[in-house]
């Protein structure tokens, strides 16, 4: 038999070993307690390992070493907090190492941007390729060698020897031997459609990550150097844009300090109008900045080589950067004034990133680097960003600020929006045990507090107790507990209650009598006497 068809016949086994015992990991894990909670960071953790056990390459291969923590951090980050955004981080920094040793060098994140999209596509229709290929590989060696005929002669030694061992064993254990007889015998109920499609999902999971391959053609990285060809693109038409925008940003910036130095007022708009109006379109103005000089400012071009165009772009960046500042400043006065949610902070984040990329084009320019050196410092900044993110509890620091900055709470903000607070689930749960801890709330507005507290409680210890553990809402359950032992409570009346705590009256329904039965034919109803009005017996007794 050829040395390579051994040692495909070895790594397919093997893996194949590797993906049957993920899969039943898989089963024991989620088949009972759900796709939920921690454990799926500790199955993403057994997927870590079956991954370095079942490729060798990987072993070898020192960037795949650093790619293998990084889905060991990711893992670690589901075991903290479930979230999607962790699975995915996981999931791409296991495919790319995975994918990593059969590249020469890492390249660019457009280019791992295509390899991960197409594995992902290959992936699920990875075992019929598969098939396919051991079925050729079979027909190759003769028809048989991939056979019981071929592997008899390996396994019958140890099989044989096993046989004999365990029935000793179980003559002289009948707890094994109980055992054996109930693992000989399977409870073919329990074969149902969820478990058998669950079965499927973990090996094609599994299985397409151990049998990973490079797409074979991918879409090169535009290479963003020397002069582009496009109409009215000169040195003097670029100096000219150049200096205009300048102004045009000198405007809007000086007409920004002067407002949030407090020389001038706003028009007659809101603060949320003037934010709104100000911030997003702020930003796409900064994004069509940075493409203006990604198209017309590329290295190496004639316009670039200009060292006052040089300049120019510089004052436009620094004065974009100038446009980014003042869009966080307007969304973070809308913030004071009114509240934090999830997405404000987001946005937040967002505008950041811009700022940082307006930089990075700059310095492109300046020292002359390559359109990948630009992707993969983006790409670097923005993978930083959604791994703290997969740490941070955003849901709870905009509790936090808002309990802080809350009017009730003798805040400088608006009327706390317990509703918002209700629907961040238990994040929520620690700023309203700290808020209901408050000695100077309204007496109504505690009660409706509590109401809200009391059902992220009870929903967050009914989470847990349904197996979906994870390390952070157990040391928020155990810090709750902690923190409501010094807070007196009273008992409250049972009512229906609105999603801010407050009672929902229920509007009382008149009863309206129903008209009485007709009488049967040929009786006659007696006649109901209706007592007269007051004015007409006192009438009667005059006469």
């Amino acid at each position: 038999m050829p040395l390579s068809a051994f040692s495909f016949r070895s790594s397919f086994l093997w893996k194949l070993g590797l993906t049957a015992l993920l899969v039943g990991i898989g089963d024991w894990l989620f088949y009972r307690q759900g796709l939920y909670g921690a454990h799926i960071g500790f199955y993403a953790v057994a997927l870590v390992i079956g991954l370095v056990a079942g490729n060798h390459a990987v072993r070898q291969d020192r960037r795949a070493w650093a790619c293998v923590l990084a889905a060991a951090v990711f893992a670690f980050a589901l075991v903290y907090d479930t979230s999607l955004l962790a699975w995915c981080l996981l999931w791409i920094s296991a495919t790319i190492a995975a994918l990593i040793p059969a590249t020469a060098r890492f390249g660019d994140g457009w280019q791992w941007f295509q390899r991960v999209l197409w594995q992902s596509v290959r992936g699920p229709f990875a075992p019929l390729f598969d098939l396919k290929r051991a079925s050729k590989a079979r027909r190759r060696t003769g028809g048989y060698r991939f056979g019981l005929r071929a592997m008899l002669p390996i396994i019958a030694l140890p099989l044989a020897g096993s046989i004999v061992i365990l029935a000793l064993f179980s003559a002289a254990n009948p707890v094994l031997k109980a055992f054996l007889y109930s693992a000989a015998i399977p409870d073919l109920a329990m074969l149902s459609p969820l478990r058998i499609g669950l079965w499927i999902g973990l090996f094609i999971t599994v299985w397409g990550l151990l049998r990973a391959r490079l797409a074979r053609r991918i879409l090169p990285t535009f290479d963003g150097r020397g002069d582009l060809s496009l109409p009215g693109v000169s040195v003097a038409s670029v100096t000219l844009s150049l200096v205009v925008f300048n102004l045009l940003f000198a405007l809007q910036n000086v007409l920004d300090i002067a407002y949030f130095s407090g020389l001038a007022e706003l028009p007659d708009m809101t603060m949320a109008q003037y934010a709104h109006r100000g911030a997003y379109p702020l930003i796409a103005t900064a994004l069509l900045a940075a493409a203006f000089v990604l198209v017309t400012l590329r290295p190496g071009s004639t316009t670039a080589a200009v060292p006052s165009i040089r300049w120019l772009v510089v004052l436009w960046i620094f004065q974009n950067l100038l446009l980014v500042a003042f869009s966080i400043e307007r969304t973070l006065s809308y913030v004071q004034s009114y509240s934090l949610t999830e997405l404000r902070i987001a946005a937040l984040v967002w505008m950041l990133l811009v700022g940082f990329g307006l930089v990075a084009i700059c310095w492109r320019m300046l020292r002359d680097r390559s359109s990948g050196w630009l992707i993969n410092v983006n790409m670097a900044a923005a993978a930083l960003v959604l791994t703290l993110a997969s740490f941070v509890d955003l849901g709870a620091v905009a509790a936090s600020w808002n309990v802080r900055h809350a009017r009730e709470a003798g805040g400088r903000g608006v009327e706390l929006d317990l509703c918002y607070l209700d629907g961040l689930g238990d994040s929520a749960l620690l700023p309203l045990i700290a808020l209901e801890g408050r000695t100077d709330l309204k007496p109504a507005f505690r009660e409706r507090v509590q109401v809200v507290r009391e059902r992220r409680f009870a929903e967050l210890d009914q989470h847990l107790h349904d197996g979906g553990w994870t390390m952070l809402a157990e040391s928020r359950f155990e810090r709750a507990r902690t923190m409501l032992a010094g807070i007196p409570h009273k008992s409250l009346e049972p009512a229906v209650r609105d999603c801010d705590g407050s009672v929902i009256v229920v509007p009382e329904i008149e009863v309206v009598p129903s008209p009485p039965a007709p009488s049967p034919a040929g009786v006659t109803a007696p006649p109901t006497s209706v007592p007269a009005p007051a004015a007409a017996l006192t009438e009667e007794a005059r006469k």
